[in-house]
C-alpha cells in the first residue's frame, strides 16, 4: 500500500549552494557566478544564501557578484 508519507512522493530540496554550482552553462551573470563557485575549492556548496554570501565578502567580490547571489537565490526559490 502507497502512504501518503512515502519518501518517492517528498520533495527533497537541493541545498542552494549545490543548485548554483548546477547553473555554469548560464550565459548570464549567474552562469559567471556558478563557475566562479565552481572553481572556489571553498565554497560552501551545502550552504545557504548567507554562507555563500559571507565567501563572497570573503573573497572581497564585485558587486555585481553580490547582484547576481540574489538573483540566483530568487530563481532557486522559484523552483
Amino acid at each position: 500500500m502507497i502512504s501518503a508519507t512515502d519518501d518517492r512522493y517528498l520533495k527533497t530540496e537541493q541545498p542552494f549552494g549545490r543548485w548554483l554550482i548546477g547553473q555554469v552553462a548560464r550565459e548570464d551573470a549567474i552562469g559567471a557566478l556558478a563557475r566562479s563557485a565552481k572553481a572556489d575549492s571553498k565554497f560552501p556548496k551545502d550552504g545557504d544564501f548567507e554562507a555563500i554570501s559571507r565567501r563572497l565578502n570573503d573573497l572581497q567580490a564585485e558587486g555585481e557578484m553580490h547582484v547576481a547571489l540574489e538573483d540566483a537565490e530568487g530563481a532557486w526559490l522559484s523552483i
